[in-house]
């Protein structure tokens, strides 16, 4: 239910958003998740009624939630942040939730001894994905995007205004620099190519696992092209390091070639994605904030896939550098709330964007953001000495948090933590039965 709800919640979000399900009650609605969260996890304490043994990653994890919890109770002005309650509590939830995912994790983990077919599970809900988003690009017409329930849903519900798609988000479409020629970018049921990219690499990296059975090798090639439409050029980068890191647990050259060729291929799609691309027309409205957008920022362009010069990527890597800086140079932290997209939708400075990394260093210092990052290696450690296909998929996630808010696509945070906390703890479980055996 939550690996498939997930990938359907933001659609059918905006769909109840059109429909008339606004305000709070779509706000109570939305909240499902949380709900079936906490519901899954308190049913699996009732039916095991112990606690997994305790782990490094366990402890690191505690500090983590511990400093999340003395910075939402922080008084904003000693920390110099101006976030509100409402920011904290938005905050918050976004902070805890793979907490959450992991800790339902490693609770099922203990009833469950087949983690394989959560990878299944992940390639099968990414193949719906994929196979929903091409058919989107391809025959679903821009304008039918405009006239649903996605621009109010954005807009009025999350407070995001976006201003020069005609409410959609502008990384919907790839710009080319010519107005006749915008092309559209693969963005599925979770409406951003972003999110739909990065649930992408997680599924490649276990159907690449299983390359050598004819299913396999199908699946690979509809996630990738679907990987392909979304542009997403550090979905493709993250892919390849997980499966050179898969190469090294399954001791095999095979990963490693195949995402050695997965960025070449990028590289010439992404080249001719003017051409290959689902193109879209733009309207006179558009146009106008369009042409203004770039009197403001004069000089941006597509430039080459993968080159620095590009603007994209010029982006990302000046959101990453200054938050870094604004971490050092105010290293208690400004309290939570006061980063990323909590802050754009409660109106506060966002002290730093995008990458997960600085956004936590940003709301709950250095020593919150270290705690995260120790947690999360901790955790890899586990998944490598357990030889698990996540390990690869886990590490693609840590690095595409440096240029984006990784936690903040719930599925991700949800889906991959706890399969993450499943692998944990049948690594523990199976410490503790040799040693039983052992004595």
């Amino acid at each position: 239910m939550l690996a498939v709800g997930l990938a359907l919640h933001n659609v059918v979000m905006a769909e109840l958003w059109d429909w008339g399900v606004r305000g709070t009650a779509l706000d109570v609605v939305s909240a499902w998740k949380e709900v079936l969260l906490l519901v899954a996890f308190l049913v699996l304490a009732w039916k095991v009624r112990r606690r997994p043994a305790v782990t490094v990653a366990d402890v690191f994890a505690a500090a983590y939630v511990a400093l999340l919890v003395l910075y939402a109770v922080l008084p904003q002005g000693w920390l110099d942040g101006n976030a509100a309650a409402h920011g904290v509590l938005l905050a918050l939830r976004h902070d805890l939730l793979p907490v959450g995912g992991y800790a339902f994790g490693r609770l099922l983990g203990l009833v469950w001894h087949e983690p394989r077919r959560i990878g299944l599970l992940v390639a099968l809900v990414a193949a719906g994905v994929a196979v929903l988003g091409l058919l989107d690009v391809v025959f679903v017409p821009l304008q039918t995007w405009r006239d649903s329930g996605v621009p109010g849903w954005y807009r009025e519900q999350l407070s995001l205004d976006y201003r020069c798609l005609s409410g959609l988000p502008e990384n919907w479409i790839y710009n080319t620099g010519e107005e006749s020629n915008p092309i559209r970018r693969l963005v599925s049921t979770f409406l951003s190519p972003l999110a739909t990219a990065y649930v992408l690499v997680v599924a490649l990296v276990f159907v690449v696992s299983r390359f050598l059975r004819l299913w396999a090798v199908v699946l690979a090639v509809l996630l990738f092209v679907a990987l392909l439409y979304t542009h997403t050029r550090a979905a493709v980068l993250a892919l390849a390091a997980g499966l050179v890191l898969l190469a090294l647990v399954q001791r095999r050259a095979l990963p490693a070639i195949v995402g050695g060729i997965a960025v070449l291929v990028s590289v010439a799609f992404f080249a001719a994605y003017s051409s290959l691309g689902p193109s879209a027309t733009y309207s006179a409205s558009e146009l106008t904030c369009l042409r203004a957008n770039a009197k403001q920022h004069p000089g941006a362009s597509a430039g080459e896939p993968f080159s620095s010069s590009d603007a994209s990527l010029s982006s990302h890597w000046r959101n990453l550098r200054d938050g870094v800086k604004t971490v050092v140079r105010h290293p208690q932290g400004y309290g939570l709330g006061n980063a990323g997209v909590v802050a754009k939708r409660t109106g506060v400075q966002i002290r730093a964007g995008e990458s997960t990394y600085t956004e936590l260093g940003v709301e709950t210092g250095i020593l919150g953001a270290l705690a995260f990052v120790l947690w999360n290696l901790a955790l890899l450690w586990a998944l490598l000495r357990r030889r698990t296909w996540l390990a690869g998929a886990f590490a693609a996630v840590l690095l595409l948090g440096l240029q984006t808010d990784i936690i903040g696509v719930h599925w991700i945070a949800v889906v991959v933590w706890a399969a993450a906390g499943m692998a944990v703890s049948s690594l523990a479980e199976s410490g503790a039965r040799a040693v039983r055996e052992q004595g």
